[in-house]
């Protein structure tokens, strides 16, 4: 064995560098994913299991970590400088209004398969045990003395997807504008108040008993019913209801300064894995894998939906017209 003399002034220097020699060989690559507010437990999920894989496949640590909050206010967060690699939100405004600040691609649709929405879920109901209120369809939302959950549409995806299945759905009952926008006024008469998110949403419905029904996304429903006990509530199916696809993008600017662009476009093709689709399956998300979703069809009743773009227009003529400041939404809750 060879024994080498380290001066005594030297030692400490030594030390030193052989810690940081220690913490460079231990150090990992981190990404933040910002997210919406009711897919915390999918990203608990899919977060290990995307760091094992990686591990496994390039020998190298690596770590995600998760931002949640209402849709809107979080693609709101990251234009004002929050430092995320991936968006992975519930609607493609957000991510629109990202690519016009310069921070997303303006092609991320055509950077991942089914215009990069790795899975997709639809607005529904819950009620309480029983449907003591008997409430089957949207109509029904509208009843005077009924009260409905809903998030604010102004910072949250589920709260605008349930504005704009509720107009889908009553523009095609009345055939006119007039009596779309009459319905979904008498709706949000009924809601007492507009929580931030989809979660908040829950809570309140949940665990303060407000409200008759809770208006959400197809997963958050089904779990609810089944983590708080099928004995407290039911999921209705509405007649009709929206596609709610799932978008998501790497944040470019983010991404290219923190040297992540590799693992951020890896994080977000593994969504597509057969891996990664069948933990969307599981936390009740429909998974865009023909064979995951025939596997899990069990769990996803057919339901009829519509496209925001096909029925309504654009998203951002539907932006403007119903959620700008002084819109349509505005016009309907200004005495709220």
């Amino acid at each position: 064995m060879t024994f080498f003399y380290i001066p005594k002034f030297l030692k400490p220097l030594v030390i030193a560098l052989g810690g940081l020699a220690s913490t460079l060989a231990i150090a990992e690559t981190t990404l933040l994913n910002v997210s919406y507010d009711v897919s915390r437990e999918l990203y608990k999920d899919i977060n290990p299991a995307f760091e094992a894989q990686w591990q496994a496949e390039q020998g190298d640590a690596i770590k995600v970590n998760q931002s949640h909050g209402g849709s809107s206010k979080q693609a709101q967060a990251v234009a004002a400088g929050l430092e995320a690699d991936v968006i992975t939100m519930n609607q493609s405004p957000d991510i629109d209004h990202l690519a016009g600040l310069g921070l997303v691609a303006e092609d991320w649709r055509s950077q991942f398969p089914h215009g990069a929405t790795p899975y997709t879920t639809t607005s529904v109901f819950l009620v309480r045990k029983g449907n003591p209120h008997n409430i089957k369809d949207w109509g029904d939302l509208a009843r005077e003395g009924l009260e409905v959950i809903v998030p604010n549409p102004k910072t949250s995806g589920n709260g605008r997807y349930t504005y704009l299945a509720a107009w889908g759905y009553a523009l095609d009952a009345s055939g006119s504008e007039a009596g779309a926008r009459q319905f979904v006024e008498k709706l949000f008469a009924n809601v007492p108040v507009l929580d931030g998110g989809g979660r908040g949403a829950t809570t309140t419905f949940t665990q303060r008993d407000v409200g008759d029904v809770l208006v959400t996304f197809e997963n958050e429903a089904i779990l609810i019913a089944g983590e708080l006990g099928k004995d407290k509530f039911d999921v209705v199916y509405p007649s009709i209801s929206i596609d709610a696809s799932a978008p998501m993008a790497v944040i470019e600017k983010v991404a290219k300064k923190r040297g992540t662009e590799d693992e951020a476009r890896a994080y977000l093709s593994f969504l597509y894995s057969r891996k990664g689709q069948e933990i969307i399956a599981s936390h009740y998300f429909r998974p865009r894998d023909e064979a995951m979703l025939k596997q899990y069809a069990h769990q996803f009743p057919a339901v009829k939906t519509f496209k925001v773009e096909e029925t309504l227009g654009s998203w951002s003529d539907v932006g403007k017209k119903h959620f700008a400041d002084g819109g349509i939404f505005d016009q309907i809750v200004v005495n709220k």
